[in-house]
């Protein structure tokens, strides 16, 4: 069977290009093998987000009278919690089947495709084929090789979700942005949680004040860290989880009753065929794409995840808009120098945009930095949440905004601000003279603008 396009993957960025190329009037053909949505509706940003904000409503009736309100015992019904996060994944995965429904020229074929040719592919026993075939795969954890991890009923970010009962006390092997969400939210449901994270500090891309900030944040709600950790060997031991590792001090021991792996995340290429279709790969087992986003196979392009680079929601959508704006509307669009927003969400949130410091300071610019404590925020103070800091990194050598990082409250919304001035190709000192809402958490960019100076 041979379509105009063929799409494989139905993610954030597949989705959006096979609706935009059959509204076109294209023959299009979409191959899924598991779930309409891809990761972030089915086992990614939908579920943990609805999960995130149950555990964020726990702690603060759990914590009501520290805002002067009385509450009664607080619990945590953790299998309601994962029926409304089942109903809300439900929803927009129907409402996905709805859009592909609507039109007729767009087929969905269920299954596994792999490459037997450049062009052509076999799915369930059938060949398609295509001049322009689109690959959105996504990706799956990263399981390391551990002694005795493949003994162990670890869980896994897709696993964890399906639980029904709060983890007595649960192991985290990774302290980046997955595992420090899963387990600000299962503290907040009531388990103890302790992170074991090989570098020397959590988030490893942030600059260490931030990742200071974080984790003294998440210390104050009981979590605890073990960092410079190397896992030496997992076990089953009468029902617990025991990890073995090596830290500053030498071997230690933790045991836990569940265990997360979040140790990242690897692309979902290795069974596609590739190498029969010459598709190029990177060391990571990513594909290999320019920065149209197209392979080494001319006609054949990669969105999302399985291409490596910034593994968020966004960015795969974003793919589309390049793809879709090059092909159809005649742009000229390139990821080269794409700025990349992203949000850690936990609470603080960690929000960022741009480049960190020590990223600019690798690439040699001349600085100013400005930061402003949530502290001094009468809106944080107001709310009584004042944990975390605003960082600006500026060029000194034209006043652009470089990168920013903000741990606050809404951080992620904040710091989409300063994005916005980024893509503007303007100066900080423009918001210097801005007029905010008061009293607003964003009114805290006053501070913040007026504290930027040439750093060391």
């Amino acid at each position: 069977m041979k379509y105009d396009a063929i799409i494989i993957g139905s993610g954030q960025g597949g989705n959006p290009l096979a609706y935009g190329l059959a509204d076109l009037g294209w023959s299009v053909a979409l191959i899924e093998k598991k779930h309409l949505g891809g990761t972030c509706i089915n086992v990614g940003c939908t579920p943990t987000k609805t999960m995130v904000h149950r555990a964020q409503v726990a702690h603060y009736a759990r914590h009501a009278a520290r805002w002067g309100v009385n509450t009664m015992s607080v619990s945590v019904d953790l299998a309601k919690i994962v029926a409304q996060k089942d109903a809300v994944v439900l929803s927009f995965r129907g409402g996905q089947q709805r859009r592909l429904d609507q039109r007729a020229n767009l087929r969905l074929y269920r299954g596994h495709a792999r490459f037997v040719a450049p062009h052509q592919l076999s799915v369930a026993d059938g060949l398609l084929e295509s001049e322009k075939i689109f690959i959105n795969t996504g990706g799956r954890p990263a399981i390391p090789s551990i002694p005795g991890l493949d003994g162990v009923p670890y869980l896994t970010n897709e696993s964890i979700m399906e639980l029904t009962s709060v983890p007595g006390h649960l192991l985290i092997l990774g302290g980046g942005y997955i595992g420090l969400e899963f387990g600000h939210m299962f503290s907040r449901y009531g388990s103890r949680v302790t992170v074991l994270h090989m570098g020397k500090q959590i988030v490893s891309r942030e600059d260490p004040e931030i990742a200071t900030e974080l984790q003294k944040a998440l210390e104050a709600e009981g979590l605890q860290f073990a960092l410079n950790a190397r896992t030496t060997r997992a076990e089953n031991r009468n029902g617990s989880v025991v990890l073995s590792y090596e830290g500053p001090t030498g071997s230690s021991t933790v045991t836990g009753s569940h265990l997360l792996v979040a140790a990242g995340r690897v692309p979902n290429t290795d069974d596609l065929g590739l190498a029969k279709a010459g598709i190029a790969t990177n060391k990571d087992g990513s594909i290999k794409v320019n920065g149209r986003l197209e392979t080494t196979v001319p006609g054949v392009w990669a969105l999302g995840d399985c291409k490596g680079g910034p593994a968020f929601t966004h960015i795969s959508y974003n793919d589309f808009q390049i793809i879709y704006g090059n092909l159809v509307e005649g742009k000229n669009l390139t990821t080269d120098n794409r700025l990349v927003p992203y949000c850690v969400f936990t609470d603080p949130q960690l929000g960022g945009v741009g480049m960190t410091e020590k990223e600019a300071r690798a690439k040699g610019y001349k600085l100013k930095i400005g930061r402003c404590p949530m502290t001094y925020v009468a809106r944080a103070i107001e709310r009584g949440e004042t944990a975390g800091l605003m960082k600006i990194v500026v060029d000194a050598s034209n006043d652009r905004i470089l990168g920013a990082s903000i741990l606050s409250s809404e951080g992620g919304e904040l710091v989409q601000i300063l994005g916005t001035l980024m893509l503007a190709n303007q100066p900080y000192t423009l918001l210097k003279g801005a007029v905010y809402i008061h009293p607003t958490l964003a009114e805290g960019f006053f501070s913040l603008m007026e504290d930027v100076k040439p750093a060391d």
